[in-house]
């Protein structure tokens, strides 16, 4: 655990070393978890964005984009359930004066758990070598057994606890499995309550007539009102869905991890409309296509799982999360809920206008059931960079840092470097730049040694560089590298679009879908 601390410190220094991501207002002592994102990472994020955006909208032809205001008509979550019901349990230590949510205390417990069973298997497995049968001894041994009692008697305390939203419940388990603040290592807490989650400005060109207006918690509402909208313009029949990236805001109690949870954050949500009596059917489709989406990034089919809900929100008949190896255990990136028609429904009823979809198949008119798939776009972002950094050893002696990005997703495709800083070898490289750059994003780099211009681009993840020598200027040839492998080989510069146009593209990627 120790050690896998430590490698997350290293992923947050490095991110802000190499301008992927700045803690905002850093000049003023920054701001509780609110981030920016720099140069390099905004590159990295845009192009998670366009491999989420092409995988909905361009492989689905029932699956059409919009863009909804952030500031919506304030009856809009009353309906929807926010603001009586958008709530998360808060436990404060009153040594260190640090406020928790007390269910993540408590799956963080879980976790521990997990993490025991799985230090116990590591030992067994290096101990018996191949004839190691992971179940068998899961089944059998006395140690295992024990940890995984005391886990499935948490779990099932805490998910009643949950659903019968029973806040001294929460706060006895915390009290009876000993969980102390991180911060004083002490169990001094105070009791449960309620905190809820939403921001509220206000609306009006005098402060007598201000309506009282909220920032989005989350991105799907948008969707919602918008869905008769987009179907009867895009002549849309059931099933269909609607996809949408944009921004949230949430007035999150902890504030921790880095960018893993953030009062201002990016959401890439789908809501897919289907019959009713369908929606369980199409519940398990969805999640089965976007945890391909998922492993098809390469990261290991290891690092991911499902995480079936204790407790379904107030909206749900069925909720699932596919969950990723974080440096801190497994963490929720995307979550696949069965909606039913609850928000639907309720828009029709506060609204008071009709917004049932007529079936001209079934000759009937009905409220949709709902699927929805929604990431967290900074999630999904930290997933990637924690599963990509590497510190590799070298023949040597010698180390590198190196982000095995995919390299339909690295913010460089291509680094393009002369070997020297005259001799022609600048205006030659600046040529193939102004060619290259209407296909990839690519970055010159002049300064320093060979060497260290390859490291540094192995740094931010660029997967090819190519370097201009003066054989270059005789034979139109360039040598170039490769990240993972660092081979090197002698390529024509005309070859170098057909080359790397699918190796470095998102559409490489989706071809595997």
């Amino acid at each position: 655990m120790a050690q896998q601390e430590e490698t997350f410190k290293k992923i947050v220094s490095h991110c802000k070393e190499y301008g992927f991501v700045f803690p905002s207002s850093e000049i003023y002592d920054g701001l509780g978890a609110v981030y920016d994102y720099g140069q390099m990472g905004v590159e990295l994020k845009n192009n998670i964005k366009q491999y989420w955006w092409q995988s909905m909208v361009l492989l689905h032809d029932n699956i059409v984009g919009i863009d909804s205001a952030i500031f919506m008509h304030p009856t809009i979550w009353k309906a929807s359930g926010h603001v009586d019901a958008f709530n998360d349990p808060l436990i404060d230590n009153k040594d260190s004066k640090k406020r928790y949510r007390a269910d993540v205390l408590i799956e963080d417990q879980l976790a521990k758990y997990d993490e025991k069973i799985g230090k116990e298997i590591a030992k067994a497995a290096k101990r018996f070598g191949e004839a190691f049968d992971e179940a068998q001894f899961r089944a059998t041994n006395g140690r295992v057994l024990d940890i995984q009692a005391k886990r499935d008697a948490l779990h099932e305390r805490f998910s009643a606890a949950l659903n019968a939203n029973d806040l001294n419940e929460l706060r006895q388990i915390i009290i009876d499995e000993e969980i102390v603040c991180p911060i004083s290592g002490t169990r001094n807490w105070t009791e449960v309550r309620q905190f809820n989650l939403m921001f509220s400005t206000e609306m009006g060109s005098t402060a007598d007539g201000a309506m009282k207006i909220y920032l989005r918690p989350e991105t799907a509402q948008g969707i919602f009102v918008n869905y008769l909208n987009v179907q009867k313009t895009g002549r849309m029949k059931v099933p269909f869905g609607i996809a949408q990236i944009g921004k949230a805001f949430r007035n999150e109690i902890v504030a921790r991890q880095f960018i893993f949870r953030m009062r201002e954050f990016e959401q890439m949500e789908m809501q897919f409309f289907v019959r009713p009596g369908t929606e369980l059917d199409w519940f398990a489709k969805w999640k089965e296509t976007r945890l391909k989406w998922h492993k098809a990034l390469g990261f290991g089919d290891d690092h991911y799982r499902y995480h079936d809900h204790d407790k379904l929100a107030h909206y749900a008949n069925a909720a699932t999360d596919i969950e990723f190896l974080m440096p801190f255990g497994f963490k929720e990136v995307e979550g696949i809920h069965s909606r039913t028609n609850f928000d639907l429904s309720q828009h029709e009823k506060y609204s008071g206008k009709s917004i049932k979809y007529f079936d001209p198949e079934l000759n009937e008119s009905y409220v949709p059931y709902v699927i929805e798939t929604s990431i967290g776009v900074d999630r999904m972002f930290l997933s990637v960079l924690c599963a990509s950094y590497e510190e590799e050893k070298l023949e040597g002696g010698d180390t590198r840092v190196v982000l095995r990005l995919p390299a339909a997703l690295a913010p460089v495709k291509l680094a393009i470097m002369p070997l020297v800083k005259k001799d022609g070898l600048p205006e030659k490289a600046r040529e193939i730049q102004d060619m290259l750059k209407f296909h990839f994003n690519c970055q010159y780099d002049e300064k320093d040694s060979i060497g260290k211009r390859y490291r540094r681009q192995d740094a931010i993840g660029t997967p090819y560089c190519i370097t201009i020598d003066h054989d270059t200027l005789k034979d139109n040839c360039v040598t170039l590298r490769n990240r993972d492998t660092m081979q090197q080989e002698r390529v024509s510069i005309d070859s170098l679009v057909g080359l790397l146009a699918d190796k470095v593209s998102i559409t490489g990627i989706l071809k595997t879908l």
